[in-house]
């Protein structure tokens, strides 16, 4: 039988009294915990509520896209069941909710897919899901089941996306918030705006004219001599929701706009594998970049209000941390202005402003690099410099792959090609490491701290998302702009010379001294003259300068762009919005539901100029046609992306039955924030930095009492296993494999398969359905399984052996409980002394195991102990009591039917006291042991006079004393304890 899969023998039921029946136990538990709603949660307010300590454990909810789960997708939610059953007995009110992201894009397509509407196949997948997490035994309650394509949800999403359409960011607000902090801007009512321009409070800015201009219009009247369309349009400038034509990545083949988390670094669609292309086109767009400092800044806050009085702070991983403040990229530096120069005249022709965070290094500028889509390079453009053919002097490496074409024709070829590959990605380093290419644009523009001529070009590695789309290059400091000065032959200055100690490298990009910095116009007066001067002086000085010679200023930019907010989809919230005779947007009433349409299949084609057509303009105009105050007004088409459920899905889960408001405030005051959020590290950036967007607008608009929604983030790894392809590289489905010794072999035809590790999926054909698992080898043995693989953090292979060797523990168990003929070990008498310090030791170490999400050496704690009581004709209660105690949050099923049959009690072991230790029992009698390494002694430890070899072991091996004899890698030849005397380490 293969070493995959799941061998289809059960085997032969054994009748005998004493027998452990997993299959039959298992089923008739969970049935018990689901009738008698043993996990229901009660908030304020609600029947049972107890004011008790509160711990909301909360997992990413799963999408009903697909077939199913297989065995990987449980490994978050087994663990936060664990962590929710120790809490629930250490008396907490623990609240542990579970539901379904089922709009978006992964949904739809698997209803297309399978020529199934969306509503059915996504009920019929909730209803797979649901019984499949039934069947693990997980401890949901279930009462508080959502789903985000419900009517009765989406219809408060539309109500929260209303929210930010009525307000605006105020930069000018200075305020304090529920921890006492001082903060800088928050979002107020749009009307505050519109009561202090109406009167005359505040001025229109140049930003507001240029709008109105924009729009063909006449830009001197104040507010109140503009129409109610020209209003629109500048407070379309302030709010948090607003329309705007942005570059896109439009996927013709799937016929939506996508998210830049959605599109490989390849330029293909995630889901689809479909070629995505760089588009403009009018979105509905959140204003998220008004946040990006406290987005940022709150990530390390040590003080945010937890809505009852006191604070607390953000315990997530530091990489993911890093992740988001990489993708929020806060840069400071400088806005840089160069003047573009006509090709013919050499002439001012406009100019280009760049950002740079090394203002210092201006005088090694030695070219410039616009994106792709830049509108100095984009035909019909008002700075449109391009010239149409090459000059003799232009070398050819700049001209591109074809020389022989003109610069234009060149350009717009590789305008073209970067439109399916100009993406941006969350990994810096692999945009960093991406092949630089790029073609000369024809165009020079001035440097102006030297007054020399450099060239423009056109580059991929430069974005539009970043900046001002357009860079200086400093090849000698800067390592992206050194690889494409390397490969187009391009000059390379130095004007910074790095410490002594640094040694001699081609490309430095740190602090030193600069150097070559005061040449140009002017020579030694020239204002920016910056030779001999520190890095941070240098940067200062110029700086000055460029804002006194009006060519520069001081500067913050961001990488975070504004949120594009719609998708051409039909399975999605549709917007509660209409639009004006005159153009512009007006709320109507709520719930806004889908319309039932047949035909909902978005437009799709491999034409990258596939006209953008959303599936709801096909729907029965009585939908898209709305009357308010006695007009008709058109419906919105777009619909909000799939992040749009999922930014606010926990605050749901609180209250969810609620008609008259999205959350209750005093549940929500209650049970926020969420004490421990788990799930894959792959929602690291856009999920998370969603949510937090949203829930700081509901913040500040007075919504909800925290300033950020999860206190604890924990990222599962994932569960790898082999996959198996023919001699063509068709996966073959693990059940069908076998083993020839080591190597593997299709079933039935003997065909030998090639064998790769990789992700768990039903694309490799290597994910089983946990129900499988589960009905082979039991509930609780996966459970426990998938829980002993290793550190939960880390990714492990799966192995059919390893849950064997889980199954023999569980077996174990049951023979060191129940006699063979069904009665139960345990008796009522005094543990002996030896294995009642053991029980402690052991009570501690779960605990704290447990408590830090350490589910592996918990494990290991329990089959110790377990192993102590093998061949034992009696247990002692108390140790009966505590071990069950201790085992059941990770095996609950074997717990209670064992708790039952000893005599303590009946289906309430969730609601059982969790241990606790004796400290005077765990009071020994200390020793100290001498360390020899080679016969040396080179230190001592003091130890317990009963201890595990392997505990002391790690003791001696981590002493700084002895460490400091023994090899770099730590390894030795024999470790050698003398038990109550020594300690010998040969290396």
């Amino acid at each position: 039988m293969s070493q995959q899969a799941v061998s289809t023998t059960k085997s032969a039921s054994n009748q005998r009294p004493g027998a452990y029946e997993f299959r039959e136990l298992e089923r008739r538990w969970r049935e018990f915990w689901l009738k008698e709603k043993t996990h229901r949660a009660a908030g304020p307010g609600e029947p049972g509520f107890e004011d008790r300590p509160k711990c909301y454990i909360l997992d990413m909810f799963p999408y009903p896209s697909g077939d199913g789960l297989h065995i990987g997708h449980p490994k978050g939610y087994i663990a936060s069941d664990i962590y929710n059953r120790y809490k629930r007995m250490q008396g907490f009110n623990v609240l542990h909710p579970m539901g379904f992201d089922s709009f978006g894009l992964p949904a739809e397509q698997y209803a297309i897919e399978h020529n199934v509407h969306p509503a059915m196949s996504t009920d019929e997948c909730i209803e797979r899901i649901r019984g499949q997490l039934q069947f693990l035994g997980l401890s949901y309650d279930w009462d508080r089941e959502i789903s985000t394509s419900k009517e009765d949800y989406y219809c408060w999403t539309q109500w929260i996306f209303l929210q930010l359409f009525q307000c605006w960011f105020d930069p000018e607000v200075t305020w304090e918030d529920g921890a006492g902090r001082t903060l800088q801007g928050r979002a107020v009512p749009i009307e505050q705006l519109v009561r202090s321009l109406a009167s005359g409070e505040r001025e229109l800015t140049a930003a507001d004219r240029q709008v109105i201009e924009d729009a063909g219009a006449d830009a001197t009247d104040s507010w109140a001599g503009l129409n109610r369309a020209r209003q629109e349009l500048v407070l379309n400038n302030y709010r948090l929701a607003y329309q705007k034509e942005v570059t896109v990545n439009w996927c013709p083949g799937l016929g939506t706009v996508l998210a830049n988390e959605e599109v490989t670094a390849e330029g293909l669609s995630e889901r689809g594998n479909c070629q995505v292309y760089r588009r403009p086109l009018k979105q509905w767009m959140l204003r998220i970049t008004d946040y990006a400092d406290r987005l940022l800044e709150d990530l390390d806050a040590e003080r945010l209000a937890d809505g009852k009085g006191g604070t607390f702070a953000l315990d997530w991983p530091e990489q993911i941390k890093l992740m988001q403040r990489n993708w929020i990229g806060r840069s400071h530096g400088a806005n840089v202005v160069f003047e573009v120069l006509d090709p013919q005249t050499h002439q001012l022709k406009s100019r280009l402003e760049v950002f740079t965070t090394r203002p210092d290094t201006l005088f090694g500028a030695t070219f410039m690099v616009v994106a792709p889509q830049h509108p100095l390079v984009t035909a019909g453009s008002d700075s449109y410099a391009v010239p149409e053919t090459w000059t003799d002097s232009t070398p050819d490496a700049w001209k591109g792959e074809s020389p022989s074409d003109g610069i234009r024709e060149a350009l717009g070829r590789y305008q073209a090609t970067a439109a399916t590959s100009n993406f941006r990605t969350a990994d810096a380093k692999q945009e960093d490491d991406k092949d630089k290419t790029g073609v000369f644009s024809g165009i020079f523009a001035r440097n102006p701290v030297s007054g020399t001529e450099i060239p423009v070009f056109v580059a991929d590695y430069v974005s539009m998302d970043y900046g001002t789309g357009s860079i200086m290059a400093v090849p000698a400091h800067d390592d992206r702009d050194y690889a494409f000065a390397s490969k187009y032959g391009l000059p390379i200055m130095k004007v910074v010379d790095p410490p002594a100690s640094t040694g001699k490298v081609e490309c430095y990009t740190g602090d030193g001294t600069s150097i070559n910095s005061p040449g140009g116009v002017g020579g030694d007066q020239n204002p920016f003259a910056i030779t001999d001067l520190p890095t941070a002086e240098a940067k200062g000085k110029i700086v000055a300068a460029l804002e006194k010679e009006r060519v520069g200023k001081s500067a913050i930019t961001y990488r975070l762009h504004d949120w594009i907010f719609s998708r051409q989809r039909y399975w999605g919230e549709p917007f509660p919005l209409a639009t004006h005779p005159d153009g512009f947007s007006v709320e109507t009433d709520l719930p806004v539901l889908l319309p039932e349409m047949a035909d909902f299949q978005p437009l799709m084609s491999d034409d990258p100029d596939t006209p953008v057509s959303p599936p709801l303009g096909r729907a029965e105009r009585s939908w898209t046609r709305v009357e308010i105050g006695g007009e008709e007004y058109d419906r919105e088409l777009n619909v909000m992306p799939q992040w749009a459920g999922s930014c606010w899905y926990f605050l749901r889960f609180i209250d969810p039955q609620n008609d008259s408001a999205f959350c209750d405030t005093t549940k929500e005051s209650y049970f926020m924030p969420v004490d421990l959020y788990i799930g894959g590290a792959e929602h690291a950036v856009l999920h998370l930095l969603y949510s937090r967007f949203w829930h700081k607008v509901l913040y500040d608009l007075g919504h909800v009492s925290t300033p950020e929604p999860f206190k604890k983030l924990f990222n599962q790894g994932m569960i790898t296993a082999d996959a198996f392809t023919d001699e063509r590289g068709v996966y073959i489905d693990i059940r069908d494999v076998e083993f020839d010794g080591d190597t593997p072999v299709q079933r039935g035809t003997g065909k030998e398969l090639n064998r790769s590790r990789g992700k768990m999926g039903k694309r490799y054909k290597n994910g089983l359905p946990p129900e499988e698992v589960g009905d082979e080898y039991g509930v609780d043995t996966l459970r426990l399984y998938e829980m002993y693989m290793g550190p939960l953090e880390q990714s492990a292979p799966w192995s059919m052996e390893g849950i064997r060797g889980m199954q023999r523990f569980l077996q174990r168990v049951w023979r060191n409980f129940i006699t063979q003929d069904g009665q139960a070990k345990v008796k009522a008498e005094p543990i002996e002394d030896a294995l009642g310090k053991k029980l402690q030791r052991t009570i501690v170490r779960v605990t704290d195991d447990i408590e830090g999400l350490r589910f592996n050496t918990a494990i290991a704690g329990l089959i110790e102990l377990n192993n102590e009581l093998v061949g034992a004709d009696e247990i002692p209660e108390e140790l009966a009591r505590n071990f069950l105690l201790l085992l059941s949050p990770l095996a609950p099923h074997i717990t209670e039917e064992l708790w039952m049959r000893c005599g303590f009690g009946h289906g309430n072991l969730a609601y059982q006291a969790w241990p606790k230790h004796d400290e005077m029992a765990l009071v020994e009698e200390m020793i100290t042991l001498p360390v020899q390494v080679n016969g040396k002694v080179r230190g001592t430890v003091e130890v317990p006079v009963e201890i595990e070899e392997h505990v002391v072991r790690e003791l001696v091996l981590g002493h700084e004393n002895v460490k400091r004899f023994l090899p770099e890698s730590g390894e030795v030849h024999r470790f050698i304890l003398v038990p109550g005397k020594i300690v010998n380490i040969v290396v």
